[in-house]
């Protein structure tokens, strides 16, 4: 179970560690596929206790803060505004850690995506350094330390903040409660009533029961005994059992996480909920941060503020004190490097220090007693061309969430700057918690997983809700990073001899969604399909003069009739002959050729006669032997 002083760590833990060079091609679809595994090597050579080198140099420093994530950055941060200013930054495997993030150079220009978090809520009134450096970076624009500040528009999530996907239609915000029976959604208001009260709860000791910082929320024995007990003990204790509700909370425990509420803690699970205290003078109260690389905006401010003389590329390797302060054993660009500091700042995963750290029991941390699980993560950015289509009442949002998928949805990364146009690319972030497997499972996997395996679970929810071609022919790119994934791509999946047929035209592009259905297909199924994914566009159907005189016969013509207008291709030059009450385009004239007899004369081995067929396909159908039934 993740209990209330542990769900940081496994929140915020990766998976597999390591970089592959270069990038992946499935070889299939077309897709170069970029995989980051930041700091498995180095992880696995501290787990396996490979022998330390000798240090080649040695530096001298006051203070050595080991890790750049966001706690080493801040702690740098503090140190200078507080005049002290003799300290050195060792970044880690992976500068930025859990808030690094990436670009793609896209044909329109470079586009960001985060690798790992990707929001910061505002931030409560306890949160006094946190408003301290948003003000300094221009995001709180007044009032930094009032009860409402003044956000900047360009950080604020502008809407459509987030939908739900449930009952095969979008509906807004995450949870349901327009869409339930009366039941669900009083149980919907007693929740949220219940987390608004807990919310304003102190504790005998005056303290916010739930607060950001958590040092500051209340040690009270009444409240913290809820981190002995589930979320999901809780809840069924306190009779929320509605469905909704329970997919909901589930959905949010994975989210934050990476677990289900049944190992997550009751103290965890409520926390989420009810320490979420800010306000804005220009944004609804539970508003949200966000920039297109997520938080790395807010690690690259504070890594400005850090001067390159005092920052040094490597990892720790090994950390003990002596009589003299703290020995540090580091790598570096020029090798290992030893460094002598008065004070050391640990700003790494409790995993990593645990091993790193020699003497780390006597700071009252048992790694075998307090090692929380480490929840494993999959992010993966696909660059798109252009957006997939949505319904007109259902635009894209900044947060798109599958109800009940195994998937946590996706964050559109260029949300915060389509206010005035769309752009002509953008990135989507598919996030995914490994949470049906064990931790030690689904950390084997990521590490043994090909590229391949890793795209198919990364692309699961996009493939499965827009649909392969749809998807697919967007995306250029994709960069996947574990426990965070970087994904780059560019797919068209279709039949060769059409693929070939239409090389030519740029404005073409061809569908298999009617092939790939199972079962029966017909015209009026696939005339539906297009028209809701495109309703503002006028469809046309093409055909020829024999199909367009039985088309009374077709199912459900007259769907048909009110949803097409049809090109019609006339045959032996006369001219097809019109149908009161359908749309239609006639093209009379000698059209002689037919599917029929295109696949007649390949299955004979004849040679095409009168441009029946583009020279490519018919290249292509017969080095395939397509249509034949035997040898000559």
């Amino acid at each position: 179970m993740i209990g209330r002083r542990r769900f940081i760590a496994a929140a915020t833990a990766t998976a597999g560690l390591a970089a592959l060079p270069g990038c992946r091609r499935l070889e299939h679809l077309g897709i170069p596929v970029t995989v980051l595994r930041p700091g498995m090597e180095a992880g696995h050579a501290l787990r396996e206790r490979a022998p330390l080198p000798a240090a080649r140099r040695e530096i001298h420093t006051g203070v050595a803060i080991l890790g750049s994530g966001i706690a080493g950055l801040s702690a740098a941060w503090r140190l200078a505004k507080e005049g002290h200013d003799d300290h050195l930054l060792v970044s880690g495997p992976e500068p930025f850690g859990n808030a690094s993030g990436g670009r793609f150079d896209s044909p329109s220009g470079p586009l960001a995506f985060p690798r790992g978090a990707h929001y910061l809520p505002l931030p409560s009134l306890e949160s006094t350094p946190v408003r301290e450096l948003l003000h300094e970076l221009g995001v709180i624009e007044a009032d930094p330390f009032g009860p409402r500040p003044r956000f900047s528009e360009s950080a604020l999530v502008h809407a459509p903040d987030e939908r739900l996907y449930l009952d095969g239609a979008w509906h807004d915000g995450l949870l349901p409660t327009a869409h339930v029976g009366a039941d669900e959604a009083a149980q919907h208001r007693r929740f949220l009533d219940r987390m608004n009260a807990l919310a304003h709860t102190r504790g005998a000791d005056g303290r916010r029961v739930f607060c950001v910082p958590l040092v500051l929320s209340s040690a009270d024995p009444a409240f913290r005994r809820l981190d002995g007990i589930t979320f999901s003990a809780w809840l069924a204790a306190e009779g929320y059992s509605a469905p909704s509700l329970r997919t909901y909370l589930d959905y949010v425990c994975r989210d934050e996480y990476g677990a289900t509420p049944d190992k997550v803690s009751a103290w965890a699970g409520l926390h989420y909920f009810a320490s979420r205290g800010g306000q804005a003078a220009n944004a609804a109260d539970g508003s949200l941060l966000t920039w297109p690389d997520g938080l790395a905006f807010l690690a690259r401010g504070l890594a400005a503020r850090v001067p390159a003389t005092r920052q040094l590329a490597g990892h720790a390797l090994a950390v003990g004190e002596d009589r003299h302060g703290v020995s540090i054993l580091c790598t570096s660009a020029d090798g290992p490097v030893h460094i002598r500091a008065r004070r050391a700042i640990c700003a790494m995963p409790l995993h990593v220090a645990a091993r790193v750290v020699g003497n780390i029991r006597d700071y009252g941390f048992d790694p075998a007693a307090h090692l929380p699980p480490q929840a494993p993560w999959l992010v993966a950015n696909f660059l798109l061309e252009g957006f997939p289509p949505e319904p007109a009442d259902a635009p894209l949002a900044w947060d798109n969430v599958i109800a009940g998928s195994r998937g946590l949805g996706w964050v559109v990364s260029t949300h915060q700057l389509i206010r005035a146009a769309r752009p002509a690319h953008t990135v989507f972030t598919a996030y995914r918690a490994l949470a049906d497997q064990t931790p030690q499972d689904a950390r084997a996997w990521l590490a043994a997983a090909s590229a391949e395996a890793l795209f198919d679970v990364a692309a699961e929810e996009l493939r499965g809700h827009y649909g392969p071609f749809e998807i697919w022919r967007r995306t250029l790119a994709v960069a996947s990073t574990e426990p965070m994934m970087k994904v780059a791509a560019m797919i068209l999946l279709v039949s060769t001899p059409i693929r070939l047929a239409t090389a030519g035209y740029p404005w073409a592009s061809v569908t298999d969604w009617e092939l790939s259905r199972p079962g029966p297909s017909y015209s009026w199924q696939t005339a539906g399909h297009f028209a809701s994914i495109y309703p503002d566009a006028s469809l046309y159907w093409l055909m020829g003069e024999d199909q367009w005189a039985s088309l009374e016969k077709w199912a459900r013509p007259d769907f048909l009739r009110e949803h097409l207008t049809f090109i019609v291709f006339g045959r032996n030059g006369m001219a097809p002959v019109p149908r009161a009450g359908w749309r239609h385009l006639f093209l009379p004239g000698e059209f002689p050729g037919s599917s029929t007899e295109a696949r007649r004369m390949l299955a004979s081995g004849e040679t095409s006669k009168g441009g029946l067929l583009p020279p490519e396909v018919e290249a292509y159908a017969v080095t395939q032997r397509l249509y034949r039934t035997s040898d000559p």
